[in-house]
């Protein structure tokens, strides 16, 4: 953040404004909507809550949603994680990333297993039983966490090295 963003945030009240607030939505720009909608609904279980076409703008927005976060994302449309599609070519680099998004699962070896045998590397693979990276067709950084306690320690995942950036 340059030095004078920082001196204004030196003097923002902290938290004025932000009472009310609350998560929406992740938006990740993608390349082929086929291939990342089957990448979060076939292998992280997201559900499709609604789509916009936009003839106009030339673009789709699909927002999809966690399973147990289904009737609060219906309703209160959120959380959602947003997929923008946009009909013409663009780059997606420099200053247009992220991160990357996170979920947490009910195991961990299960899910990162399930991703290798369709084909997803595993670039942190989850040696301590609760945290694992991989990347979405679109190269975005998605981090996988164990629900509750760490699982203990299992091979082939406690001796396996990373794979590329995560």
């Amino acid at each position: 953040m340059p030095e004078a963003d920082l001196g204004l945030l030196k003097k923002a009240s902290p938290n004025k404004g932000v009472d009310r607030m609350r998560y929406l939505h992740t938006m990740v720009r993608v390349k082929d909507l086929d291939a990342s909608l089957a990448f979060y609904t076939t292998l992280f279980g997201l559900e499709e809550i609604r789509r916009h076409e936009n003839e106009k703008g030339r673009f789709t927005l699909v927002f999809l949603a966690a399973r147990d976060d289904l009737d609060r994302a219906r309703s209160e449309k959120a959380p959602c994680l947003e997929l923008t599609y946009n009909w013409d070519t663009e780059d997606y680099s420099g200053g247009r990333n992220f991160g990357h998004l996170a979920y947490e699962v009910d195991d961990i070896y299960a899910t990162c297993q399930n991703l290798m045998d369709n084909g997803v590397t595993i670039n942190r693979p989850p040696r301590d039983g609760n945290m694992a990276f991989v990347r979405s067709p679109d190269g975005i950084s998605i981090e996988i966490l164990q629900k509750g306690s760490p699982l203990p320690a299992a091979e082939p995942w406690a001796s396996m090295g990373n794979t590329g950036a995560w």
